[in-house]
Parts: structure tokens; sequence; C-alpha cells
């Protein structure tokens, strides 16, 4: 059988023919590598599901999330700056009209308790004062009650009627409160500051429900011993001060009658 391979051209070199092969192979690289990077994506997906068909059911990917839809609303849309309605304006107003109002009464009862215990202020036996929507009516010891008694000298008794004329006239709860000062007390009758304070103030609301037309459910007794301070207890005239029995009218109602 004859040798059917092909002769080497004369004068060529061995190496030739092998650095052809490998332009060749570099040539078939670079145009697969063109043709990837300027691949149609609709053909590429045919081919992939060709392949899917041909091999069968790819892997399932869990999205992390489901598919949230795009609201019409929310692209046409945006939330405004609110601005306060007449409504608002009126609702406001209603609120801070009732609380003026109850203000002006509170300073109108005052004016009237003041002048109702006129006398008695100058003597220095009380004070009224307003704190807010309550007023005060401070009963000093002096003249009131007798060191370490709870029973009201007789001639207070007098001015006791004019504070419970002033109580009837006003509205609202009525608290009536005991102090003393820090010097501790402990006899046969009282066992402490704590005995003492309360037992003043049921004094005062005793003398006060004597009078039928005051209703004893708006009132309120409390004992706080020396707990509630109005000066330090430093010196003897601070510690008088703070022996006293308060009468408090808290306007949580309008003061004024009809």
């Amino acid at each position: 059988m004859a040798d059917k391979r092909h002769k080497r051209p004369p004068n060529v070199p061995m190496w030739l023919a092998t650095f052809a092969d490998l332009c060749t192979l570099l040539l078939c690289f670079f145009v697969l590598m063109l043709s990837t990077a300027t691949q149609d994506a609709k053909k590429f997906k045919q081919v992939a599901g060709s392949m899917k068909q041909a091999f069968g059911v790819q892997n399932e990917i869990a999205a992390p999330d489901s598919p949230m839809g795009t609201s019409f609303i929310a692209q046409e849309f945006s939330p405004a700056q609110t601005e306060p309605t007449i409504i608002d304006e009126i609702r406001q107003t209603t609120v801070q009209q009732p609380m003026e109002t109850k203000l002006i009464e509170v300073a109108e009862e005052t004016g009237r308790i003041r002048a109702l215990l006129k006398e008695e202020i100058k003597q220095g036996q009380i004070t009224v004062e307003t704190v807010g929507l309550s007023i005060i009516i401070r009963i000093q010891e002096k003249g009131s009650f007798a060191s370490g008694s709870a029973d009201l000298q007789p001639e207070f008794l007098n001015v006791m009627d004019k504070i419970t004329l002033a109580v009837i006239e006003a509205k609202g709860k009525v608290q009536v409160s005991g102090h003393t000062d820090d010097v501790p007390i402990a006899n046969i009758r009282y066992r402490s500051n704590w005995d003492l304070s309360a037992s003043r103030a049921v004094t005062v609301a005793q003398k006060m429900m004597t009078n039928k037309d005051i209703d004893p459910a708006r009132i309120v007794v409390q004992g706080y011993a020396d707990t509630q301070l109005l000066v330090a207890n430093n010196s003897a005239e601070n510690r008088a001060r703070n022996r006293r029995v308060e009468v408090i009218i808290v306007a949580d109602t309008p003061i004024s009658g009809p």
C-alpha cells in the first residue's frame, strides 16, 4: 500500500506545522470569547429552555421575600404636610377657655374669702393664698390651738364660723390637713406628732360640720405631722409657722355658683 501521508515541502522547518495549529486554536478561542460577550439574551433564554427540557427541571431557589406589587397611588401621590384645621383650632380654644374661666373664678373667690377674713388676716391668725386651682386657708397655731393641744381656743370659734361660711359658698372638695413642727410629742393623749396633727384636723372638720349647710361628703381629713414644712425648722418662729391646719378648697368644679 502506498504511503498517503503528505510530505513536508522542502526547505520548511518542522516546527512550522505545530505553530500553525496553535495559531488556529487561538483564533478559535478568541472567536468563542467574542461570541459569548455579544450574545443575544433572547436566543440565550431559548437555548437555556431547550437545555432545561433536555436535562430535566432546574433547582428552585427560594426567594427571601415575597414579590411586592407597585402601588399606583404611591407613584402618583406623595404625603403632604398637614396644617391645623379650623376644627382643631376650635377644639384647642374650647379646652383653654374653661381653664381660663376657672382661674378667674378662683381669683374672685380668693378675693371674697380675704375680704371676709380681713381682720383675722391682719392679726396673723390665718393666711389665704391661691395655688393653681386651689384656695388654701391656713390656720396658724397662734390663737387657734394651745401648744400640744387639739382643742380649739374659745375665742377662735367665731373665726371658724367665718371659714365655714367661706367653704359653704364655694364649690369643690375640701381638704383639712394638720401639720406640726419637728419637735417630738409623746404623752398620755397624743402618741406622736402624727396623732396631734390628725386630731387638730379632725377638730377643725368637726367644727365646720356643725353647720348643717355644709355637705360632709366634701370634706377629707389628713394628718401630715412634720412631713410637709413651709419653712425649715431652724428657729422658734419657723416652727410656729409650720404648726398649722390648712383648709384647702380644690376647685375641680367651677367655684362660683350659678
